[in-house]
């Protein structure tokens, strides 16, 4: 189940609630009974860990510590 953010229009409080993502939104603010807001596009962003992403996918070309783990050393092993 995901985490909302929601602002309250009347006092400006901010807060963050769990729950379904069938749930109704919240309306009412816990403090002063103003009307609530959900945020959209705060909060973490999506992070993409496991043995199935390479670290040349969504890498910024500016980053260059992420440039040089991509590049492989040459191999010093006797054939």
């Amino acid at each position: 189940m995901p985490t909302y953010e929601y602002k309250c229009q009347k006092c400006g409080y901010r807060f963050d609630h769990f729950q379904s993502i069938s749930s109704e939104p919240l309306k009412v603010c816990p403090k002063c009974g103003g009307e609530l807001h959900r945020l959209f596009g705060e909060g973490s962003g999506v992070l993409f860990k496991g043995s199935g992403f390479y670290c040349t996918d969504y890498h910024s070309h500016n980053n260059v510590a992420t440039e040089s783990h991509s590049k492989s050393a040459p191999s010093t092993e006797k054939k």
